[in-house]
C-alpha cells in the first residue's frame, strides 16, 4: 500500500481524525473532572467555613476565641495541605490551624460583604499554591460590633494529583476506544473501496478476453465511472471495427493489381524475360505478405477473447505440413513431428494456421535435409518447437529475428515478414516467440501460447 493510494489516504485521515478526537475527548474529560473536583473542594472548604463560623466567639477579655475541633485530622498535621485561619480586622488578633505552623495565609485587601464567600488562589507555606475560600462574619459581644475574617484553604497539588490519577485511569479506556475506531475505519475503507476492486478485476477480465463489459451492479457513486468505461469500450470496439473494415477493403482492393502483376510476370517469363519475371514475382509476393500481415494485425489486435477460442495444434500442423510437402522446398526435407493427441491452444484456428504456416515455411526455406517439430502441453501453455538443419543464425543476430521487415540473408527470396507475422500473432494471444540455435545445426523457433482449460478441450 503506497502513500499515493486511496486506502492509505483514507486510513491516514481516519488515524489523524481518531487521534484528534481522542485528544480533544481526553482533554475535555480531564478539564471536566478538574472542574468537578475543584467545585467539590470549594464546597468542602465552604463547609469548613460554616463550621469555623459556628465555633468563633469573643472572650470576656474581648479576644477572639475558637474552641471547636474540626473533624479532618489534617488540620493538626504541619504543612498537611489543609488549613484555616481567623483574623480580626480591627484588632491584631490572628488564629490559625496547627497545620499552618508558623505561616500565615496572606489574604488580599478586598472588601467583603458579610455572608458572601470569595474565592482565591494564593501562595501558601512550603511553596504550595492554595485554593482559598474566605468569608466575613459580624459578632456583637455586647454593644460592640466585631468583623471577623475567616479563611479555609487546601493545597492545589491535591487537585493536580487527582486529575493525573484520573488521566492514568482513563488512558487504557482511550486506547481501547482508539483500537475500536481504527478497526472501524479499516473496515469502512475496505467496504467503501471494494467496488473499485471489483472494477479492477472486471477490467482485467476484459483485457484477458473473458468479458466485454463491466456488468456487476455498482454503488451510485461508482456507476458514472463504470458507465464511462463501458462507453469507452464501446467506442474502442467501433473504432477497431472501422479500422478492420478499412484494412480489409484496402487488402481486397490490392488483390486485383497483384493478380495482374503476377500475370504480367508469367507473360514475361514466357517471353524469355526470366530475370524481370522473377523480380515481379518477388515484388508481388512481398506485397501479398504485407497485405496478409495487415489483415492479421487488424484481426488479432481487435480484442479477441482468448479464453473462449480453441484450435487443435496437431490438426493444424498436419494440414500445413501436407500443403508444404507439395511444394518444391517442402518435399526435400525429412519431416519429424511429435505432438500429443488433441493438444488444444487458446487461439483462433485461422490465426494458429498463420502462426505455424509462417514458421514452417521459414524452416523449409532454410532446411537442408531435416525439419523436426515437437509439441508439449501443460495446464496453462502449449509449447511448439520447430527446428531445421540449415545454416542457422549467428548468436548476436538472433535478437533481430522476427522484427518487422528484417532479412538476415538477401540470397533467399522473401520479404522478411513471415517471422514478424508470427510474432504479431503470438503477442496478440499473450504468448512468446523465441529463437535459439537448433540441435540439428540450424535454427530453433520456440512458440509458447496459452492452452485451453482442460474442461474446454473435451
Amino acid at each position: 500500500m503506497s502513500r499515493h493510494s486511496l486506502r492509505f489516504r483514507l486510513l491516514a485521515a481516519g488515524i489523524v481524525t481518531a487521534a484528534v478526537v481522542l485528544l480533544i475527548a481526553g482533554i475535555s474529560l480531564m478539564v471536566m473532572f478538574e472542574r468537578h473536583v475543584e467545585r467539590r473542594i470549594g464546597s468542602e472548604l465552604e463547609t469548613y467555613l460554616n463550621q469555623i463560623a459556628a465555633g468563633v466567639g469573643v472572650s470576656a477579655e474581648g479576644r477572639i476565641d475558637f474552641n471547636r475541633k474540626l473533624a479532618d485530622p489534617r488540620f493538626n498535621e504541619p504543612l498537611s495541605g489543609l488549613y484555616w485561619q481567623i483574623q480580626d480586622e480591627e484588632r491584631p488578633t490572628l488564629l490559625r490551624s496547627r497545620s499552618l505552623w508558623d505561616n500565615i495565609i496572606e489574604l488580599p485587601e478586598d472588601t467583603l460583604t458579610p455572608g458572601t464567600i470569595h474565592e482565591h488562589q494564593l501562595p501558601g507555606p512550603a511553596g504550595q499554591r492554595l485554593i482559598v475560600r474566605e468569608r466575613q462574619i459580624l459578632i456583637q459581644p455586647g454593644s460592640e460590633e466585631r468583623r471577623i475574617r475567616m479563611a479555609a484553604a487546601v493545597d492545589k497539588q491535591m487537585l493536580v494529583e487527582a486529575r493525573n490519577a484520573f488521566a492514568a485511569d482513563m488512558l487504557p479506556y482511550l486506547i481501547v476506544v482508539a483500537v475500536v475506531l481504527l478497526s472501524a475505519a479499516w473496515s469502512q475503507v475496505r467496504i467503501g473501496l471494494a467496488p473499485l476492486g471489483h472494477v479492477r478485476r472486471e477490467v482485467t477480465e476484459i483485457r484477458s478476453g473473458t468479458s466485454r463489459r463491466l456488468e456487476r451492479p455498482y454503488p451510485d457513486e461508482v456507476t458514472p465511472l463504470v458507465d464511462e468505461i463501458n462507453g469507452l469500450l464501446a467506442a474502442q470496439e467501433q473504432a477497431i471495427d472501422r479500422a478492420r473494415a478499412w484494412t480489409a477493403d484496402l487488402a481486397h482492393g490490392l488483390k486485383t493489381p497483384l493478380m495482374v502483376l503476377t500475370a504480367d510476370a508469367q507473360r514475361l517469363r514466357e517471353a524469355g524475360e526470366e530475370s524481370i519475371a522473377d523480380d515481379l514475382d518477388q515484388l508481388a509476393e512481398t506485397m501479398r505478405k504485407r497485405v496478409d500481415r495487415e489483415l492479421i494485425r487488424a484481426r488479432v489486435r481487435s480484442g479477441i477473447e482468448t479464453r473462449r477460442v480453441r484450435a487443435d495444434v496437431g490438426e493444424a500442423l498436419g494440414r500445413i505440413i501436407r500443403t508444404l510437402k507439395r511444394t518444391p522446398r517442402g518435399a526435400t526435407p525429412e519431416w519429424s513431428v511429435k505432438a500429443p493427441v488433441r493438444a488444444a491452444a487458446a487461439i483462433l484456428p485461422e490465426d494458429l494456421g498463420e502462426l505455424l504456416g509462417n514458421i514452417l515455411e521459414n524452416a523449409t526455406k532454410w532446411a537442408s535435409s531435416a525439419i523436426a517439430v515437437s509439441v508439449t502441453e501443460s495446464d496453462d501453455a502449449i509449447l511448439i518447437i520447430v527446428e531445421d538443419d540449415g545454416p542457422g543464425v549467428p548468436q548476436d543476430q538472433l535478437i533481430a529475428l522476427g522484427q518487422r521487415g528484417v532479412r538476415l540473408d538477401e540470397q533467399k527470396q522473401g520479404s522478411g515478414l513471415g517471422l514478424a507475422i508470427a510474432r504479431d500473432v503470438t503477442e496478440a494471444y499473450h504468448g512468446t516467440l523465441a529463437f535459439d540455435p537448433s540441435t540439428l545445426g540450424g535454427l530453433a523457433v520456440t512458440v509458447r501460447i496459452p492452452a485451453c482449460q482442460r474442461a474446454e478441450r473435451g
